[in-house]
């Protein structure tokens, strides 16, 4: 059986980060159960200028047909809930939302050439850090951030967010 469109769609989008977690030499785990909003937690194992194995906890959403507007990736998909549980400072771990561009077909998501396997298109992060907190929780509500393109999710970015992850 074959996954349905929506259900492949997120799914590729958590193996992509999981790949760039693993090309940089990083781990990943998951909680067993989805309570706080967190899809995966990503760690550099060991020792570190910044202490012993600096994390991140990140939310994963995936578009196939982003809006962007003067440099920025318009993402309109989290609900108040969502928004929620990653803005604010109160975190014990750092928190991030990681916004992966996939393409609208299936069969685009990657590509084989000699020599290298291609995954499209491109992963963007955010830190809600500064943001207040929505007064009510609500799930059916959708929020809009803006991610600035330079943001873009690569390798070096994702090692520097976990190194850096106690700031």
């Amino acid at each position: 059986m074959v996954l349905d469109p929506h259900h492949h769609q997120g799914k590729f989008g958590h193996d992509y980060i999981r790949v760039l977690a693993s090309a940089a030499g990083l781990v990943w785990s998951t909680d067993d159960i989805d309570v706080d909003g967190v899809d995966l937690t990503i760690k550099q194992p060991g020792r570190t200028r910044y202490g012993y194995s600096p994390q991140i906890e990140v939310q994963i959403k995936t578009v196939s047909r982003p809006k962007y507007r003067q440099g920025q990736l318009i993402f309109g998909g989290l609900s108040h809930t969502q928004f929620n549980q990653l803005a604010g400072a109160d975190f014990a771990v750092p928190r991030y939302l990681f916004a992966v561009h996939v393409p609208a077909s299936v069969d685009r998501f990657t590509d084989s050439v000699t020599g290298a396997l291609m995954l499209r298109h491109a992963g963007y992060f955010l830190s809600l850090r500064d943001r207040d907190r929505f007064a009510v929780d609500d799930a059916k509500r959708k929020v809009s951030v803006r991610i600035p393109v330079s943001n873009i999710l690569d390798v070096a970015a994702l090692a520097t967010l976990v190194a850096g992850s106690p700031g």
